[in-house]
């Protein structure tokens, strides 16, 4: 990790202050001789750079191939020096011969959001020694090695295309931890990453623990045109962002007093030891604060909370519509996912309720602790809530009202908002 690393350009910009415009701009006036590769979360935005980068023509990786994966179509790609779009989860089994067609090919990466560079792998213990034992893997120095069938299409495939991309690790005994190889940063020309928050994000850790350096730098609008502005957090009038949120201040904020109520292993274990009446209540406080309080329909709305009590939760009324499995539309429409962030489907609402309380997966903070890189929660916390709010009619300049039982997150929200975080 002392090798050395390339500057990373941080274009770290309030929500709606036009990053994408800005790399839309930018593109559409770059040179023919520059290539670039756009990576972002959502399929959507991939649609939305083909369409508004008319400069040139971006191709999306597909898995129309004798090998039938799209990471094969993103090194077809890169051999033609195609302009490329494509999604963060693409990059996860980034291998060799991806890095080694990277390297001097000319690409500027952006990163439209910050990635998941660690990540914990889903996989059960006893699942991981049932594969040692069949001589499917070895672990050398923490790294998971691929020793089994090369072509293996059982349940443990996803496992296999991450080791044998040379990405996955054994830590503490039970977690098998991803590290998005960092020799891809380092095969392009220019890496800009585009997000909010940027020092409260797990990339920030992922690039001190790999001894990366990064230049911060702001977007604004400048009549019909977006400039880059030196970073100046005092610029971004976040009183005014707070002003349009209406933080609801009542009796059914009990549930979340404690620091670490509504936490994931808070709610894990109500839910693992059958508190219902717990789980009753935030369901009750749902329906309340909606039906009631607030008085909006069913399409007025989106709330989250841990996962695992989504379904127990969803008050009558407000709950996530039914869909067949021949439906291809699976973006949820009420219950949404904690940390969503860069779509505009939900644009047109304005009831929420954000029943969690955001803090670093353990195992993903003490993988960055034992590496001597301090974390920090809070910041990693008002940034999925600042983003994950303003999925909703806010981005247009509306009012919302917003349910936030947790007294820590209404804390850090109203801290970033005094510039204290």
């Amino acid at each position: 990790m002392t090798d050395e690393r390339k500057v990373i350009n941080v274009i770290d910009s309030i929500m709606g202050s036009g990053k994408t415009q800005w790399a839309i701009q930018q593109m559409n006036e770059a040179s023919t001789l520059d290539k670039f590769i756009y990576i972002t979360p959502f399929l959507d935005e991939v649609a939305r750079i083909k369409e508004g980068v008319t400069g040139r023509s971006f191709k999306e990786p597909n898995n129309a191939n004798n090998e039938g994966r799209k990471l094969r179509s993103l090194k077809e790609l890169i051999v033609q020096g195609a302009d490329i779009a494509s999604t963060h989860s693409l990059f996860k089994t980034a291998d060799d011969e991806l890095i080694e067609l990277l390297t001097d090919s000319g690409y500027k990466i952006i990163l439209d959001e910050v990635m998941d560079c660690v990540a914990p792998v889903s996989v059960k213990s006893s699942d991981i020694r049932k594969l040692e034992r069949a001589g499917d893997i070895e672990i050398n120095d923490g790294k998971v090695v691929w020793t089994g069938d090369a072509d293996d299409n059982s349940r443990y495939m996803d496992i296999r295309l991450i080791a044998q991309a040379g990405n996955l690790f054994y830590y503490r005994g039970k977690f098998l931890v991803w590290a998005f190889p960092p020799s891809v940063f380092n095969a392009v020309d220019d890496v800009t990453v585009m997000t909010y928050l940027f020092d409260g994000q797990t990339q920030r850790y992922y690039f001190d623990l790999y001894g990366f350096t990064y230049k911060y730098r702001s977007v604004k609008r400048v009549g019909d045109r977006y400039e880059l502005a030196d970073y100046n957090v005092k610029s971004e009038n976040r009183a005014e962002l707070l002003a349009l949120i209406n933080i609801y201040d009542g009796k059914m904020n009990d549930i979340g007093e404690r620091k670490n109520a509504l936490g994931v292993m808070y709610l894990k274990r109500i839910n693992k030891s059958g508190e219902t009446d717990f789980l009753k209540q935030i369901q009750k406080n749902l329906k309340n604060y909606f039906q009631n309080v607030v008085e909006a329909k069913r399409d007025d709305v989106y709330y989250s909370t841990l996962k695992e009590i989504e379904g127990i939760i969803q008050p009558r009324g407000y709950k996530e519509p039914k869909r067949t499995a021949q439906q291809k539309d699976t973006t949820p429409k009420v219950v949404i996912p904690h940390n969503t962030r860069a779509t505009n489907d939900y644009a047109h609402k304005w009831a929420l309720a954000y029943v969690f309380n955001r803090y670093m997966q353990q195992d993903i903070k003490v993988f960055f602790q034992d590496n001597k890189i301090k974390v920090n929660d809070d910041l990693l916390a008002v940034s999925d809530l600042l983003q994950w709010i303003y999925r909703s009619q806010i981005r247009n300049g509306k009012e919302v009202e917003l349910y936030l039982p947790s007294s820590r997150m209404r804390k850090l929200l109203k801290q970033w908002a005094n510039y204290e975080i």
